[in-house]
């Protein structure tokens, strides 16, 4: 899922193309995608686009008379920027606006059709999608820390709570913990403010490189490659591949679709955290610690 530093560089080459253009059409493929009745799509249609950004993990793009569309590209959605007109593709595609410089195609590769589209009039409407969470690069440490202290989540869980903290998800937040040399299961309201003052630094630090990152990768051209795996990643997807720092094979937990990685020698003390399905089927033979593991340095 698109998280901080892709949809700040999405957001970015937006706003380069079509800020300050009237959006021509929309052209909408799938009948799951829309997931608002007021207003329709008439009414938006030939409004220019004043602004656009991010509200949490969605794009907005505002037009004149606080009318707004808001896209959620969930795990599997992405934008495809096109300098001409371009059919939505029959096998993924979503939808398109259309401007008078080219078209923005809305895709996603999965059949579950989770993204989705929303047209909205009105600030109060808008800040109703808005879940809540706090910008980690837009707030002072006393903020984070008093967020991180009311939240009974684990530091990894309330990283990516949308009502906690805002944009960041799976993928950045095994790399702001690795780096943080954190265990994803500490709760942060057992958190020190010594503690909670490095993840905080971590945090922008990992985000705002990430985002310079992207940047340098994309330059002048619309991002085409959008992904939670990166090859310079230190630890996501990186599972039993040799952790950059000790050597030691890169760990992971598994919830329902979600894989959290993690070094055990560099961010737990060597212990290895329980995955609940594999820990149930292993029970007493399933490995404590890194020592214990075949084949660990």
């Amino acid at each position: 899922m698109p998280e901080i530093p892709d949809l700040a560089v999405y957001v970015e080459h937006l706003d380069d193309r079509v800020a300050g253009r009237a959006l021509d059409g929309i052209r909408i493929a799938s009948p799951f995608l829309l997931r608002s009745v007021s207003p329709a799509v008439d009414e938006i249609v030939g409004r220019e686009v004043v602004d656009v950004r991010r509200l949490a993990k969605q794009i907005v793009l505002e037009l004149a008379d606080e009318f707004f569309v808001v896209m959620h590209l969930m795990i599997a959605g992405r934008l495809r920027w096109y300098d001409e007109p371009k059919p939505v593709p029959k096998r993924n595609g979503l939808a398109a606006f259309d401007f008078d410089n080219g078209s923005l195609i809305f895709t996603e590769a999965s059949r579950k059709r989770r993204a989705s589209l929303r047209l909205v009039r009105g600030r109060a409407d808008l800040a109703a999608l808005d879940p809540g969470g706090l910008e980690v690069l837009d707030i002072e440490f006393e903020a984070f820390f008093e967020r991180l202290r009311s939240t009974p989540h684990t530091v990894k869980r309330a990283l990516t709570d949308q009502r906690v903290f805002a944009g960041i998800g799976n993928a950045y937040s095994d790399e702001i913990l690795f780096e943080a040399g954190m265990s994803p299961f500490k709760l942060g309201r057992n958190m020190t403010a010594q503690e909670a003052r490095k993840l905080f630094d971590t945090c922008r630090d990992v985000l705002t490189r990430w985002a310079d990152t992207l940047r340098r990768e994309t330059g002048g051209k619309f991002p085409t490659k959008v992904t939670a795996f990166h090859p310079q990643m230190a630890v996501h997807g990186k599972y039993r591949e040799p952790c950059v720092v000790c050597g030691a094979p890169v760990q992971r937990i598994l919830k329902s679709e979600n894989e959290s990685n993690y070094c055990a020698r560099c961010q737990t003390g060597g212990r290895l955290l329980a995955d609940r399905s594999l820990s149930r089927l292993l029970r007493d033979t399933y490995p404590k610690r890194i020592e214990d593991l075949e084949g660990s340095p």
